[in-house]
């Protein structure tokens, strides 16, 4: 009986250093190398779309505190630090709710940025802007919270399409990609001159009329200018993509979005 409890405890001891050193080295890899990110709302369609998983690669601007869960990393403002570049999809942590978010990098410091009638600008210079034809979507519940998107062409049916201008912006270093619209007169299509200040950066979601970005004051819900330490990593390839509530509903996967690179 003794051998037979000693073999017990020693399988137990096993079990349990296995899922110390598993959980030790998952946390490491999360911590220095790719963080999971799960797209949860529509402010960056049509480059992502809700239910679009990837990985964020930590290693392309270095580590902050932020680079660990609940910010825990001791570490002040940068180690091993690289610019972003302008284009560049980035996560970073809200700096008021402490969330985290995923947008696009467009004003780097000292940039001014501006939007007129919906045409971005930046330092004083409209960027080109090509009609790309329309995003449609079906009008119905999106991923786990259950959205609806909003239609430039709404009212819609339950279960009609919802369909939303699309055009390709390309910026000043000649990265391009896509912007969607809801709506001419949208709440933030006209803005006043934003100056990024030295160590912050500006951001903006592609689904322009559906995203609080740097163009809303932090004291409004909105981003505001995202400190350098907040930054996270880049968002480079989307691994998985479901368009369900769930997982599990295999009918709803996206398999053409799987690994597919983000521009």
């Amino acid at each position: 009986m003794a051998k037979t409890d000693e073999k017990a405890g020693g399988g137990l001891w096993e079990t349990v250093k296995t899922i110390f050193w598993a959980l030790l080295i998952a946390g490491i890899f999360r911590t220095l190398f790719f963080q999971p990110f799960w797209i949860p709302s529509g402010s960056m369609k049509d480059t992502l779309l809700i239910g679009d998983f990837l990985f964020v690669n930590k290693m392309a601007y270095g580590y902050s505190r932020y680079s660990c869960p609940f910010g825990l990393c001791p570490v002040s403002g940068r180690i091993m630090g690289s610019e972003p570049e302008r284009g560049d999809v980035v996560v970073f942590r809200h700096p008021v709710s402490n969330s985290d978010y995923i947008k696009r990098l467009i004003g780097l410091p000292g940039d001014t940025v501006q939007m007129r009638d919906g045409v971005l600008y930046i330092n004083g210079e409209a960027v080109k802007v090509e009609p790309a034809g329309i995003f449609k979507e079906p009008y119905e519940k999106q991923g786990p919270m259950g959205y609806y998107p909003e239609c430039e062409n709404a009212p819609v049916g339950i279960g009609g399409t919802c369909m939303k201008g699309r055009s390709i912006e390309t910026l000043p270093n000649g990265v391009s990609h896509a912007v969607l619209n809801i709506t001419a007169n949208g709440a933030r299509d006209t803005t006043p001159v934003f100056t990024v200040p030295e160590g912050e950066y500006f951001v903006l979601g592609d689904n322009r009329d559906n995203s609080r970005d740097s163009r809303y004051a932090q004291a409004n819900g909105g981003v505001g200018f995202v400190p350098a330490e907040n930054l996270i990593g880049r968002a480079d390839r989307i691994m998985f993509s479901s368009a369900g509530r769930s997982l599990f509903f295999i009918w709803t996967w996206r398999p053409d979005r799987f690994f597919k690179a983000i521009d």
